[in-house]
């Protein structure tokens, strides 16, 4: 099994305590509410969030994915950083094993935050992923950064 790794940066004036709040501790409850055209629900199958804990996102229909499952490795909140891995989904994976995410949002000197996020790619022996099929992904991935950009700065006081 080989493993491909990719890693991306968001920087926003968001504080990083409120980002790592809203898109990791919370997102179960603010992301179906403020992007209910891409996802229709995110909940726990498995624990409460902390690490061992089973997440199911269920994606609103017209997409090409139904649901997905994520595993919570571990789950830092002094140091604002997650780890999770992706388990299980309505389509068969017939290139990849898994992917394991690892998400930080580290202060930055304008009072916002840079969240860097990296991928690895498990995937099975002989295949060669194709950087467009991920880049669509990560693409998603900094779309709902942004979603959640503008709404905590259109709401102040949540997450503070």
């Amino acid at each position: 099994m080989a493993v491909t790794c990719f890693t991306q940066e968001f920087t926003t004036t968001v504080a990083p305590s409120r980002m790592f709040k809203a898109l990791i501790l919370d997102s179960h409850n603010l992301i179906p509410k403020i992007a209910p055209q891409g996802i229709k629900s995110i909940e726990f199958v498995e624990g409460d969030g902390a690490a061992g804990s089973i997440k199911q996102t269920n994606f609103a229909d017209g997409g090409h994915l139904k649901w997905l499952k994520h595993r919570i490795d571990a789950v830092d909140v002094e140091k604002l950083s997650c780890k999770y891995t992706l388990i299980e989904s309505d389509i068969a994976f017939d290139k990849i094993e898994s992917v394991v995410y690892e998400v930080k949002f580290e202060a930055s000197s304008d009072g916002g935050c840079v969240c860097k996020m990296t991928s690895e790619y498990h995937v099975k022996a002989g295949v060669e992923l194709k950087e467009e099929g991920i880049k669509q992904g990560k693409d998603k991935a900094m779309g709902l950064f942004k979603v959640v950009e503008e709404y905590l700065h259109a709401n102040p006081d949540v997450y503070a």
